[in-house]
């Protein structure tokens, strides 16, 4: 049996998006939801999904082990940030190296690093008349969106573009790639 665990911020689209790839699948169990925000809709759907969800405060994962010593105790394959927005301590990193992933809106290296994420990184590709962009899957480092990558999807910006239709192109890159490259790193 291959465990995940999710790290999510929002509203959790792709955390429910990897939940059905793995539903049927009896060698893939989602441990667990991590969640740094009370009131994120990704609690709502663990509730309807009846996925186990936590969430943990500012101190729990920055300035203690706690969030180390549960994931420790879940002994998670796979870490998996999906829409999470804190920067990942060095002792996660260190504990479970080359075991945490995370998923950038935009081809990295471009459009990376320390507040790029969400309609920011869109808006700001409209704005540079970028003519394509995409989705990188990549392990997480100490450093922002610096992790080796593992995967990259384009799609093409056209001047009718705007941040809100290049966000719908890349949501669906993400559907599609992000689930599928969990697998292989589970089973590669």
């Amino acid at each position: 049996m291959k465990r995940i665990v999710l790290f999510a911020s929002g509203s959790g689209s792709n955390v429910e998006n990897i939940a059905n790839y793995f539903k049927d699948n009896p060698k893939v169990t989602i441990s667990a939801v991590l969640t740094n925000k009370r009131d994120a809709k990704v609690l709502e759907r663990c509730d309807r999904l009846k996925i186990n969800a936590l969430y943990f405060n500012r101190t729990a994962f920055l300035e203690s082990d706690c969030v180390l010593d549960i994931l420790k105790a879940m002994n998670p394959d796979l870490i998996v940030l999906a829409g999470f927005l804190w920067k990942i301590p060095d002792a996660l990193i260190f504990h479970f190296s080359d075991k945490i992933i995370n998923i950038h809106p935009a081809l990295l290296p471009k459009y990376g690093g320390k507040g790029m994420y969400g309609m920011k990184v869109h808006e700001t590709i409209i704005q540079n008349k970028e003519t394509e962009t995409g989705i990188t899957i990549h392990y997480v480092n100490q450093n922002y969106d610096e992790g080796a990558i593992i995967h990259q999807a384009k799609t093409e910006v056209t001047p009718s573009d705007t941040a809100k239709s290049v966000a719908e192109k890349v949501h669906a890159l993400e559907y599609e790639h992000f689930p599928k490259i969990i697998d292989s790193l589970l089973y590669g």
